[in-house]
């Protein structure tokens, strides 16, 4: 199933991420968590990758190379709208190393994963991007993205998702 998906860009390829690319996919981890300053926020590993991607298919990565070097990965799985009464691709990462930036290699895996989401019957493709991205955001605004402004994002982890799952 790994072929090398041709782009529009001369000499940039993209392809599903195999097992054997784990050690590379949390290496781009490790980068994104750093310029988003939150690297002592990983605890991915490549054993929790290995298991979760490979072994369990939780999500999906596409790896995009630039003449034969990894440059970027996008981490995504399927979510579901109870509304809508279909599955939707959710993006929870997408990086593109700084020194390839601007050469349009965001805006083929974006439309990458756009052709995917209709070609496997989803209702939407949707992430979510931090406040201060500005570049990330304007960028995906020149996309035709829409925030969705009128919704917060809750989370519970760590040891108040413990206390909740006691509860009842």
């Amino acid at each position: 199933m790994n072929k090398l998906l041709d782009t529009k860009l001369e000499g940039f390829k993209l392809r599903f991420a195999e097992e054997r690319d784990t050690p590379v996919i949390l290496g781009l981890i490790r980068e994104l968590a750093e310029y988003e300053n939150m690297l002592d926020k990983v605890a991915a590993t490549e054993e929790s990758l290995r298991e979760s991607l490979f072994v369990r298919r939780a999500a999906e990565v596409v790896l995009g190379e630039y003449e034969g070097r990894t440059v970027a990965f996008a981490l995504f799985f399927h979510n579901f709208s109870t509304f809508m009464g279909k599955y939707g691709i959710y993006l929870e990462d997408l990086y593109v190393k700084p020194e390839m930036r601007g050469r349009g290699i965001g805006k083929i895996i974006l439309s990458f994963l756009a052709k995917l989401a209709v070609e496997r019957n989803c209702g939407r493709l949707e992430w979510w991007c931090l406040d201060w991205n500005e570049p990330s955001i304007g960028f995906y605004k020149r996309m035709g993205a829409v925030p969705m402004d009128e919704w917060t994002v809750y989370r519970v982890s760590g040891d108040t998702l413990f206390d909740l799952a006691g509860k009842y």
